[in-house]
């Protein structure tokens, strides 16, 4: 049981540990139970939670206990940690939807079938709900020393700036006390997180200490970033999403298939379970075939069947396929289709009457309306995966996918489209 150390380390998304020769021991030892914790500062996790999630279900899958926690409680506080300025409070209505909708998302990567190794999932309002501000301070507070905690990376650049709140301040000492409970309700000895999390971690790695007097462990990952310097996990729409309300399959499906060289590798080791072996052949690929970008549709096949199931994964392949005419555009699901096409320049008008030519000029697919009767000229342009040769075609009804949509081509690999109503 040691080995998840070793895979860790290989896939390059460990950060830090409080003693890392320690807890081989323990894991040697037999299971332990671990947690990671996750927020519900918004409606949805991210990309970037995926990293931290998928290192909790390799240590499930390395034989331990997997316990994740959605916080209840400290997401009506608010972390600190990487922000510049006070967060904006959500209501208690507001974060119990999102409660929810993350409890959905993680119980997604756990298994919780009988045995050793079963998930189990709570909420930190379980215990802080009922706890009252003088026990709170009495058998919590008193174990943390007001200059440690001033000194903590998170706190120290907020006072540099300015400044935080009691209430941010206090985030710490609410995860430490999760860490003890966890530790007290179901002997965890592990907490997971991301490497801007490693303040609040060894708080409750020290809490332990003092009430307890017991020795845990603290273990965090790396945060991805990529080769460009743009932000991990980010499009020009926004984050990257799990929750395909906010982030369609079809996004989410091109965002990976879309990974720079560069990253496509490291990003197969960080967020999918393929072997050493598997990872070796298509780092190989990327080396020696860079155009076939084997790795690339590798990543974005798993990422999509792992988040949105194989039956998503098959719309969005379909999709993909259909829009570079090697597939029927009318056997699409309308809301694929319109997911795909939000992702390409679109014209949207309010009726029929322009003509083909127009409309190729309007979705930005071409600069002008000369460029785009040159395209239909030199037989480039298409209309729903046909080539439209008459430089004055005006769509009707009949062109109209699910009454609404049509996707245009011009040349075998740009895309765009046209939405009526």
């Amino acid at each position: 049981m040691t080995d998840i150390i070793d895979e860790l380390e290989w896939r390059d998304v460990l950060a830090q540990t409080t003693d890392i020769d320690a807890l081989r021991r323990a894991l040697s030892e037999g299971p332990i139970t671990v947690y990671a914790g996750f927020d519900p500062t918004a409606p949805s996790l991210h990309v970037g939670n995926l990293a931290t999630l998928l290192i909790l279900t390799r240590f499930q899958r390395a034989g331990h206990r997997p316990i994740g926690l959605v916080g209840g409680a400290t997401g009506l506080i608010g972390d600190p940690s990487g922000r510049s300025t006070e967060r904006a409070l959500n209501t208690s209505q507001v974060v119990a939807e999102w409660v929810a909708r993350i409890r959905v998302q993680v119980e997604r990567f756990l298994s919780f079938d009988e045995g050793p190794t079963s998930a189990t999932l709570v909420s930190n309002l379980d215990w802080t709900a009922g706890l009252t501000a003088i026990d709170f301070l009495r058998d919590v507070g008193k174990h943390f020393p007001v200059n440690r905690m001033l000194a903590r990376e998170s706190v120290a650049a907020r006072l540099g700036g300015d400044g935080l709140s009691y209430t941010e301040f206090s985030y710490q000492i609410l995860q430490a006390n999760d860490y003890l409970e966890l530790y007290r309700r179901h002997d965890c000895t592990l907490q997971l997180g991301g490497s801007d999390q490693w303040g609040n971690i060894t708080a409750g790695v020290d809490l332990i200490r003092r009430v307890e007097g017991a020795h845990v462990h603290a273990l965090t990952g790396k945060l991805i970033t990529k080769a460009d310097g743009t932000k991990f996990g980010k499009t020009a729409g926004g984050a990257i999403w799990l929750d395909p309300e906010l982030t369609s399959p079809y996004a989410f499906y091109q965002y990976w298939l879309n990974a720079d060289d560069r990253d496509v590798v490291r990003f197969l080791k960080v967020f999918t379970f393929r072997s050493r072996e598997e990872i070796d052949i298509l780092d190989k690929a990327v080396a020696e075939r860079p155009f076939a970008r084997e790795a690339q549709r590798a990543l974005a096949e798993d990422m999509t069947r792992l988040v949105h199931g194989d039956a998503e994964l098959a719309a969005v392949v379909a999709a993909s396929r259909a829009l570079f005419g090697q597939g029927s555009l009318e056997e699409l699901p309308a809301a694929t289709l319109e997911a795909a096409l939000a992702e390409v320049p679109k014209a949207t008008v309010s009726e029929l009457g322009a003509s083909f030519v127009d409309l190729l000029a309007e979705s930005g697919l071409v600069e002008s309306k000369s460029a785009a009767r040159r395209a239909v000229k030199e037989g480039g342009a298409y209309l729903n995966n046909v080539k439209i040769t008459d430089e004055a075609y005006t769509p009707s009804t009949e062109d109209l996918l699910h009454g609404r949509f049509m996707v245009l081509r011009r040349g075998k690999k740009s895309i765009g489209g046209v939405e009526v109503g």
